[in-house]
């Protein structure tokens, strides 16, 4: 019910702000469509799957007056055809592509903007940092967006600061939850979030980030079976970044404790140790990343339940829940300027962090470029190759995506 009402504040306050003194040049209208084509096959007893989805997103962004903006915006998604499991359709004998048809209002939010910074009240994107923790996962066709609000504080010109409040996360399976979802996959979650994040931008070349994460998600869970509440946490970090010539480096240190009344003693680490090296427009990048394994009966791992997950630990997605003897990722990657685009390739060997063994590896590659002769018009072609060690905790999987997005 409070999320209704900051909700209703936000679509009150922006209808208001469109209504008074705003004249239509100032504002901007949104339209933005994404095709998707994907292919998923898994070495296991589920039939392979494949979707053609669009993502139609409409809106208006206002302008500002008297310090005050507004953007009020509706997403919908469409299915075109396909054999796929999308979490709403009971299709278990397939495989997982998880962007459930539907619409729903994805933001609507009005903000006041001054000297001190920004205060956005209402349902919000809300991307911090790199989105290990808090983002997002713009990859999915169903946006997750939160309902809250957030102040974004600048006291100097080196220092940033941002507070967010959390009642509601509007998940990527959504919009509607309907009959075979999980404590895993609900459409919404809602419960009582914090967010701290300060960001100190020492010189030019280096800047350190703190954060403290508390997160109360009363209607998720780490497993189907498992006790909702049990991804609740307070994660406290410290991020260290900077760069020397064409060398960039990034050093990144987390706790994770149970909160807001999960029933299990969550006790956590998380390191990042990254570096990048540039020369002309070839980009190399090599790095650790490690979701530490917890104590105790169950899933204790170090949990990351809104982060924008595909970003990290390859685009096969095999790890968007951290086992329970946790995850260690060494990767190396490269960005090439190709045709009038980019090309990347990463390849990623993953580990258990406690108790040995070998996960498996997986190779990644996409191209991505404009289209020539419209304007808005972008391209995608992706794989992703998963290869398991571990039958009994992975499987083989390969992933294909062609991408045709356009925006207004």
């Amino acid at each position: 019910m409070k999320m209704l009402k900051i909700l209703g504040i936000g679509l009150s306050l922006a209808s208001l702000v469109a209504a008074n003194g705003v004249q239509a040049a100032e504002g901007k209208p949104i339209f933005d469509v994404r095709y998707r084509y994907e292919h998923v096959e898994q070495d296991n007893a589920l039939a392979h799957a494949v979707m053609n989805s669009v993502r139609t997103r409409l809106g208006y962004a206002t302008g500002v007056h008297g310090g005050f903006s507004a953007l009020v915006e509706v997403d919908h998604v469409g299915h075109l055809g396909g054999d796929y499991n999308d979490t709403r359709n009971g299709h278990t004998g397939r495989s997982l592509i998880p962007d459930p048809s539907g619409a729903a209002v994805n933001q609507a939010w009005v903000r006041h903007s001054g000297d001190y910074g920004s205060l956005t009240v209402g349902r919000q994107r809300i991307n911090l940092g790199n989105q290990r923790f808090v983002g997002g996962v713009g990859w999915r066709q169903n946006e997750q967006t939160y309902d809250g609000a957030m102040l974004q504080l600048n006291p100097g010109r080196d220092l940033a600061l941002s507070y967010a409040y959390i009642g509601r996360v509007n998940t990527i399976w959504g919009p509607d939850t309907g009959a075979f979802a999980t404590a895993v996959n609900p459409a919404r979650v809602d419960g009582d979030s914090h967010l701290f994040d300060l960001r100190w931008a020492f010189t030019p070349s280096f800047s350190l980030g703190a954060y403290h994460y508390r997160l109360g998600l009363d209607d998720l869970a780490i497993a189907p079976t498992a006790a909702r509440g049990t991804l609740s946490s307070a994660t406290t970090g410290l991020r260290a970044q900077g760069r020397s010539g064409a060398l960039d480096y990034v050093l990144e240190y987390a706790t994770q404790k149970d909160a807001e009344g999960n029933p299990l003693a969550l006790d956590s680490r998380y390191h990042l140790i990254e570096v990048g090296y540039a020369f002309e427009q070839v980009k190399l990048r090599a790095g650790q990343e490690v979701l530490g394994a917890g104590s105790g009966a169950g899933n204790r791992a170090f949990q990351t339940p809104l982060a924008t997950k595909h970003a990290f630990q390859g685009w096969a997605d095999m790890f968007l829940t951290t086992p329970a003897d946790g995850v260690d990722d060494r990767y190396v990657g490269v960005t090439v300027p190709l045709g009038g685009g980019n090309l990347q390739g990463w390849y990623h060997d993953f580990t258990p962090e406690r108790g040995g063994g070998d996960y498996g590896s997986e190779f990644d590659l996409s191209y991505a470029r404009p289209i020539p002769g419209i304007k808005g018009l972008s391209g995608l072609v992706k794989y992703a190759s998963y290869s398991s060690d571990d039958r009994a905790r992975t499987v083989d999987a390969d992933k294909f995506w062609v991408q045709l997005q356009y925006a207004f």
